[in-house]
């Protein structure tokens, strides 16, 4: 199995560590980092940590690509990215004592020609079997069914497809014919598909339901410090995993992603998905930028993830979510 990572709005996630952060005030910032990053390359570096060889498609502004030529060289990443004019974006992170507030732009404009060419450079490349995960948002210019088109053409070649994404293109994606096999919601992202709150675990569990008896294969839910749901035909599960210090938050879904298809690479069972989806998570959030600490590290939280099944209130949920459904 080959893995293969895509990234249509990739970004330069510059983080700045302020003491506290006070709108409308003049701050002084700790320190900076920039980071190489969009939901993609985030999978692709912690997939490369964990030693997976893992190649990086998708479209990069040439103007200031450098931090992903860095990004690449140092993990190693395939580098598959179609260069495009202009620059990649720059995301700003202001991290205090609250938490990380996130400022995202929009990305380059792009037309249907370079997000074609984008996507063609993958179907050229991928065969039987190999696995793709489509990540993060998609930016001015692209259709929003390109997620839902890609995945059609992928599964036709006999790939297996992981979709990260929100809004209207995961929205474009769950209501297509062809499905992915594997989406990443988190709570907040599923409840604006459904167009409805989803405020317990029960509810949470019957729209993972609904999405796996329309033919999505696994649905995890990120529930932020509440775990993460996992649910496949083999049942549902829980996993919590309490969290040591935070060095950053940002790409910790992203990290969880990179735990499902490393699961996957070992055709695990559902227990051990959630465990290494939930070791990487929670290991990601001791780390700044997209990085995993050491082998060992991981696979001790991994034994420490709490798993607890989950049992639907009615013990068989129907499916309510139909194509084009919020």
């Amino acid at each position: 199995m080959r893995t293969f990572t895509v990234t249509f709005n990739p970004a330069i996630d510059q983080t700045v560590t302020l003491d506290r952060l006070v709108p409308g005030d003049v701050h002084r910032a700790r320190s900076v980092r920039q980071n190489a990053g969009g939901k993609g390359v985030n999978v692709a570096s912690c997939l490369a940590d964990w030693g997976m060889p893992v190649a990086a498609f998708g479209l990069l502004g040439s103007d200031n690509a450098a931090p992903f030529d860095a990004l690449f060289a140092a993990k190693p990443i395939e580098d598959r990215f179609t260069r495009i004019a202009g620059a990649t974006r720059v995301n700003l992170k202001l991290v205090d004592v609250a938490g990380t507030t996130d400022i995202n732009l929009d990305g380059i404009a792009v037309d249907a020609g370079q997000a074609e060419m984008a996507v063609a450079n993958l179907c050229q490349a991928v065969r039987e079997g190999d696995l793709v995960v489509l990540a993060g948002s998609l930016p001015p210019g692209c259709a929003p069914d390109t997620y839902a088109a890609l995945i059609a053409r992928l599964r036709a070649a006999g790939c297996r497809v992981v979709l990260d994404t929100s809004g209207l293109p995961l929205k474009c994606a769950l209501a297509a014919d062809v499905l992915p096999d594997v989406v990443k919601p988190n709570r907040e992202e599923l409840a604006q598909l459904l167009g409805r709150p989803l405020p317990d675990l029960a509810t949470l569990a019957e729209a993972a339901a609904a999405l796996h008896a329309r033919g999505v294969s696994l649905v995890a839910v990120s529930m932020g410090e509440d775990g993460a749901l996992f649910l496949s035909e083999a049942g549902a599960v829980t996993a919590r995993l309490a969290i040591g210090q935070i060095a950053s938050t940002v790409g910790a879904g992203d990290a969880m992603v990179a735990g499902i298809v490393a699961a996957l690479g070992e055709n695990a069972d559902l227990e051990r998905t959630a465990r290494l989806a939930t070791a990487f998570a929670v290991a990601k959030l001791g780390m700044a930028g997209p990085n995993l600490p050491d082998l060992p590290t991981v696979h001790a939280l991994a034994e420490d993830v709490s798993i607890t099944p989950v049992i639907s209130r009615s013990g068989a949920i129907e499916n309510k979510i139909e194509a084009g459904e919020e």
